[in-house]
């Protein structure tokens, strides 16, 4: 399977999170690869890492990262592929603040796609989609994977319906 999306994360603590862009890619038939990059630690690695990004066929990165959160805007000025940066709460965070505000706040000319703290699985799928628009299989299944959640939905309203408010959910 052809390697598109990178998933990279400044600490191995953060595989907890990041474990979801994987398990919707593999979900979903998309070839990624999974490391750890530093943008405090291996800045070096991870210049290397963005600038062959491209050159080995990568279409997206998503980038994690918890306290400052520098990695995914550092990768975005390197690169000129997307990146979707994944707030992370770690354990020196300000309540994931702190990650959420540094992913955000990119300045004009350095745009980072941000999802919703610890949303990695919201990663994967825009990475799908950005991928999907350019690949109409990828995208038929994007597609497949929402129609799957619109029938989930349906199911629980249907058991609403039938069966009352007090014995549709799980209590």
């Amino acid at each position: 399977m052809e390697i598109l999306v990178g998933i990279i994360m400044g600490s191995d603590s953060d595989l907890p999170v990041m474990q979801a862009a994987a398990d919707i890619l593999s979900e979903l038939g998309i070839g990624f690869e999974l490391t750890v990059v530093s943008a405090h630690r291996t800045p070096l690695r991870m210049v290397e890492y963005a600038q062959t990004a491209r050159t080995r066929g990568l279409k997206v990165i998503i980038a994690g990262a918890g306290g400052a959160a520098h990695l995914p805007g550092m990768v975005a000025s390197i690169t000129p592929l997307p990146v979707v940066g994944v707030p992370i709460k770690s354990s020196n965070s300000i309540d994931g603040w702190d990650s959420v505000l540094s992913i955000l706040q990119m300045p004009n000319g350095i745009p980072v796609a941000t999802v919703a703290l610890n949303a990695a699985k919201n990663a994967g799928l825009l990475a799908a989609s950005i991928i999907g628009a350019a690949d109409a299989a990828v995208c038929d299944r994007v597609a497949g994977y929402k129609k799957k959640l619109e029938e989930e939905v349906l199911h629980k309203v249907s058991g609403l319906q039938q069966q009352g408010w007090q014995n549709s959910f799980d209590k």
